[in-house]
């Protein structure tokens, strides 16, 4: 099995311009993360939570190869990090179709770029079409779809070229909510059928809790993994597993460790002035 994560030591920071008004001459350092560790074992679902602004995203372009620490580690399976990848695939808040391509289209250019055959690459966009449950829309072009179908086109384009990794950044943020826990189951049918490693981000507690084997809690900037939980929830049960006490008390856990560090004051070296 593959994609094993592992974050040691890391550090991001960004020069940003000065607020309108003072010496544009200078600038700003602004420290995102600082001295994180995170694990992410071979074939979990992991997710990720913190106070807003603390880095969960910045962490996420790590592991995709986007961007680059400062200091410390990024590797998968033993090997350092330093550009994106076919083994890792990324699926964000924004759809991101092609609006002149069908849903098959879509995938299939995805394919393409991936550099598989063409003859491999029709058979495998409809299989993983139907994984999402969408062989019946295989020719609508993304207007043509709701909010839910074109994230699920986009889920599937991104396992299409079979990645060791899905990085999802808060994927679901801008559905209903009945169109939201409907993905969220689907998306662990799917896991469960791939086995691929996933990492969450989600700013919606109730979520990370549902879909996460353990929840990755992140402290406020410059951002550290403050605990991670393991969840223990048996979500295959007749009862939905979000009704249960056992959920409740996992919410609640995060709820008032969230609330907890939302209070702490930003660190003063969060960011230092540098003419």
């Amino acid at each position: 099995m593959a994609g094993h994560i592992t974050l040691s030591g890391v550090r991001q920071e960004f020069w940003v311009r000065p607020e309108s008004g003072t010496d544009r001459r200078s600038q700003r350092l602004f420290v995102a993360l600082d001295d994180l560790d995170l694990d992410v074992k071979d074939g979990e679902i992991l997710t990720l939570v913190g106070p807003s602004g603390c880095g969960k995203s910045t962490v996420l372009d790590l592991v995709a190869g986007l961007s680059h620490p400062a200091a410390g580690s990024v590797q998968i399976d033993g090997r350092e990090i330093d550009a994106p990848g076919l083994d890792r695939g990324v699926v964000f808040q924004q759809y991101t179709l092609l609006p002149w391509k069908t849903a098959l289209g879509n995938i299939e250019f995805a394919l393409q770029a991936a550099g598989i055959k063409r003859g491999e690459r029709r058979e495998r966009a409809k299989r993983y079409l139907d994984l999402v449950g969408l062989t019946d829309f295989a020719n609508r072009y993304p207007h043509e779809l709701s909010g839910g179908m074109k994230q699920r086109v986009a889920i599937a384009r991104s396992l299409s070229y079979e990645p060791e990794v899905l990085l999802m950044d808060e994927p679901y943020g801008a559905l209903d909510a009945q169109t939201r826990e409907r993905l969220q189951e689907e998306l662990l049918e799917i896991w469960s059928r791939t086995g691929t490693t996933i990492i969450f981000i989600t700013h919606d507690i109730e979520e990370a809790v549902y879909l996460g084997q353990r929840v990755a809690v992140m402290s406020a900037r410059p951002g550290r993994i403050r605990e991670v939980i393991d969840i223990d929830l048996d979500r295959g049960a007749a009862t939905d597993a979000r009704s249960t006490a056992e959920f409740a008390r996992y919410r609640h856990r995060i709820w008032t460790l969230l609330r907890e560090l939302s209070a702490v004051n930003t660190p003063a070296k969060e960011v230092e002035d540098v003419a």
